[in-house]
């Protein structure tokens, strides 16, 4: 490990996350550096700017195996735009020390992005496109990955598909409206009122505020859909409604939800395998598991560098103080538009 990196490093951590995480999150002046040396396949990055998402705390907060899955003490975030601080030797290649790079941990994580430097994976370690900013680079990391991974592999580029997009505001929303569109499809999201004209200046073809109007009896009234990507969790019927507004065959993917419990995992795995003669959907569905894939960042970062995806950074904070506990409480608010980042101690 660097000198600079040999014995501890600055890092905001929490030893419980009951009630949540952002109640028990601590400034460890001293926290310990994630233990060396380096595999073949890892990046050390000095952490520059963080984007939080929701599955931050979500993990951490699941009854009784929260602390089991993520560890204790534990540091939040998974997002990172940063500056390659050391790189194992005879491996991972196409990076140099130095470099500004952006990407993303793997899930759990104990060691997470809320630090002075994080052990990255390789496959979600890339480098920030010439002319991309630090903080541009940081929203794309999980919400884009997401997004893309949601709707390209299921629309293959094909020019005409409807997409829904539950939730068109938020991370994963407002580049999926933006993707969807250079995929060539015709895009419906939902979002609140105030949040309309930003979802119609990213691309959106038909907006439904769903504080004016039934969302599902509003998507009966159009044409079918051959895509739903639900990034909110939220009307609960909105999954087992949906062949009354779909195309036959038509997937419905479930990326956002509320709290992640015991149940909450149960019932995805319903929906998931159980037959329609059972009781399950008819309907197929899938919960997203977001993967670290070179091809798939190489799309993001170049759409970034050439003005066609456009980010939406609500508020960023400092990571001094309790800035990273004021944002992750505007976070659970779930009312955010784009993303929410925390600047870290710099260079």
């Amino acid at each position: 490990m660097p000198e600079a990196t040999s014995k501890t490093m600055k890092a905001w951590q929490f030893a419980s996350a009951s009630p949540t995480v952002e109640a028990n999150l601590k400034l460890n002046l001293a926290a310990p550096v994630p233990p060396g040396p380096l595999k073949p396949d890892q990046v050390l990055v000095r952490v520059l700017v963080v984007a939080l998402n929701q599955v931050d705390y979500k993990f951490a907060e699941i009854p009784y195996l929260g602390r089991l899955i993520v560890g204790s003490p534990s540091t939040p975030a998974i997002d990172f735009a940063g500056r390659v601080a050391e790189l194992p030797k005879g491996a991972a290649a196409g990076l140099e020390v130095g470099q500004l790079v952006y990407g993303r941990l793997e899930l759990p994580t104990k060691f997470g992005t809320l630090a002075e430097y994080t052990v990255a994976p390789r496959g979600g370690c890339v480098p920030i496109p010439s002319g991309v900013s630090l903080n541009d680079a940081a929203c794309v990391s999980s919400v884009a990955l997401s997004a893309y991974q949601s709707i390209v592999p299921k629309v293959q580029l094909n020019a005409g598909k409807r997409v829904f997009i539950n939730g068109g505001s938020g991370g994963c929303g407002t580049f999926g409206i933006q993707i969807a569109k250079l995929s060539g499809c015709h895009v419906t999201v939902t979002c609140s009122t105030p949040n309309v004209a930003l979802c119609k200046s990213l691309g959106a073809d038909v907006v439904i505020d769903y504080k004016q109007h039934n969302v599902v009896a509003e998507l009966k009234r159009q044409k079918r859909f051959d895509l739903v990507v639900d990034n909110v969790g939220e009307p609960a019927d909105l999954y087992w409604t949906a062949h009354e507004f779909t195309t036959p065959g038509a997937r419905f993917v479930q990326l956002g939800s509320g709290a992640v419990s015991v149940g909450f995992i149960l019932g995805n795995l319903f929906k998931t395998h159980a037959p329609t003669w059972l009781g399950g959907g008819q309907r197929p569905f899938e919960f997203l598991n977001t993967v670290n894939k070179a091809e798939d960042f190489a799309q993001l970062s170049q759409w970034l560098q050439e003005g066609k995806l456009r980010t939406t950074v609500d508020e960023i904070f400092d990571v001094e103080v309790d800035g990273p506990i004021r944002a992750y409480s505007k976070l659970r608010t779930g009312r955010t538009k784009g993303k929410i980042l925390v600047k870290m101690w710099g260079e």
